[in-house]
């Protein structure tokens, strides 16, 4: 038999049946839940009068629509409170885990599984949410599903899942000061399309992959479904175990070193087979930011709007002009001009304590630029005691930026915090779509370190400058 790659060894460790057709029934080993996708999985289990196969394979938090303004106290939107009293009522009911609002480990479902030790190497583990890829930098077989999925992996703790094709992205060398995962995803998703994963689960490798932190490496995960796949993953590794060990659902002492020595036949084989590969050179990328409203409209910093009249075809040339009329820009504006009023840094792809921290040294002995909003909402609240303790929210507020509680906030505008029309924002997030972070809003994806400084320039600029 040839070499198996990372993916095929999880797909296989999960197979219940096997239906000839390229779809198998998986076992899904860990659950996590969130308030606005899973209420009416809850309607469908009471309806047919089925309860949790295994309650302690799913852990439920409110993260989308919760305010990050305070904490306490009864939430202003009516749909909000009913959302997150329905999510906190249905795992009572059912005897899911449940991490409320006022509790130390709350935050985004991508943040705290990590954290908790929830997300561990070889686990199959689905969410109401597609950005669960997040959880492939574990090693991880992690992918988003339906509300009506969600049901069944609550009742059945299994799921029919079709088999993807394997795809191997290669990062070769060594980046630049001020680049980093966030930069290596849109230049991914900007020079190859947001459907070049399409089908396929996305294995990281190569040597600037093994340099990556864990929070980097969550990064990356995060953007796989922003180029078409499902999956995104990552061979788990040292920098991976010294992570987990002494999280709470991890193992535990002896338990834990037999874990590694399992987690650590997981990588792909050699001589494994891959349908398809790409590559990377990340020592030659500059900081890149979006112009459009797809992942895809991704350029390097000191680059240009493109004219719709130099698109490959017909069918690019309308999309490029919608985008520039939707976003309110120019074919050949430089993109280090465009003013920006709002910034957000947080959400599940760059809200961790290494994104606030490369986003707080650009911010340092810096004042945000007038007639600009900045926010900075951490991922979780254990990232938010973090870097309180570490003096990074005095930095931001005496730079202008507004410090929060944490939850998606600017994300997804399900929530208190959103663009108003017209307003143009440099985003941390991971995706750009028309309304995404409001009606009518318009949003520039970057890094942390790249939306720190259009805050403190009132522009998009390229924070080696700003740092230079």
């Amino acid at each position: 038999m040839s070499g198996r790659t990372l993916y095929d060894k999880l797909w296989q460790n999960h197979v219940i049946r096997d239906y000839g057709d390229g779809a198998a029934l998986l076992y899904v080993d860990r659950h996590l839940l969130q308030e606005t996708s899973t209420h009416q999985s809850f309607v469908s289990l009471r309806e047919s009068g089925r309860s949790a196969r295994r309650p302690e394979a799913h852990l439920a938090v409110p993260d989308h629509a919760v305010p990050t303004d305070s904490r306490g106290g009864e939430i202003a939107d009516p749909m909000a409170a009913a959302q997150i009293t329905a999510l906190q009522k249905n795992a009572a009911d059912f005897g899911l885990a449940y991490i409320d609002l006022e509790d130390q480990r709350q935050g985004i479902v991508h943040v705290i599984g990590p954290e908790q030790g929830f997300t561990l190497p070889g686990i199959t583990l689905a969410c109401g949410d597609s950005h669960t890829s997040t959880h492939g930098a574990f090693g991880a077989l992690a992918f988003g599903i339906g509300a009506t999925d969600c049901a069944t992996v609550i009742a059945a703790q299994c799921l029919v899942q079709q088999k993807s094709k394997n795809l191997e992205v290669r990062l070769d060398g060594t980046p630049q000061k001020w680049v980093g995962a966030k930069d290596y995803a849109l230049a991914l998703i900007g020079q190859n399309g947001v459907g070049f994963a399409t089908g396929h689960a996305i294995e990281y490798r190569g040597p600037a992959v093994e340099q990556m932190s864990m929070a980097a490496r969550m990064t990356l995960c995060n953007m796989s479904i922003e180029g078409g796949a499902r999956v995104g993953m990552i061979a788990p590794d040292d920098v991976t175990y010294a992570y987990l060990e002494g999280r709470p659902y991890a193992p535990q002492g002896e338990l834990f070193d037999q874990a590694v020595t399992y987690w650590r036949t997981l990588a792909s084989d050699a001589d494994a087979a891959f349908d398809k590969s790409i590559g990377l050179d990340v020592g030659t990328l500059a900081p890149h930011v979006t112009w459009g409203t797809s992942p895809q409209d991704a350029l390097p910093v000191l680059g240009r709007v493109p004219d719709p009249k130099d698109a490959p075809n017909e069918g690019e040339a309308r999309r490029w002009a919608r985008a520039l009329d939707y976003m309110g820009l120019a074919a050949g504006e430089a993109l280090h001009d465009i003013g920006v009023d709002k910034v957000f840094i947080g959400s599940c792809t760059n809200g961790r304590i290494e994104d606030l921290r490369i986003a707080a040294e650009v911010a340092r002995g810096r004042r945000i630029a007038d007639n600009t909003q900045a926010i900075v909402v951490p991922g979780s609240t254990a990232v938010k005691r973090q870097a309180e303790d570490e003096g990074l929210d005095r930095i931001f507020l005496e730079a202008g930026f507004e410090w929060r509680h944490s939850g998606c906030s600017m994300c997804v505008a399900m929530n208190n915090d959103r663009l108003a029309p017209g307003e143009r924002c440099a985003s941390t997030s991971n995706r750009n779509f028309e309304g995404r972070q409001g009606r009518n809003g318009r949003t520039h994806l970057m890094s942390p370190a790249m939306a720190a400084a259009a805050a403190v320039t009132g522009h998009i600029v390229d924070v080696r400058e700003v740092m230079a």
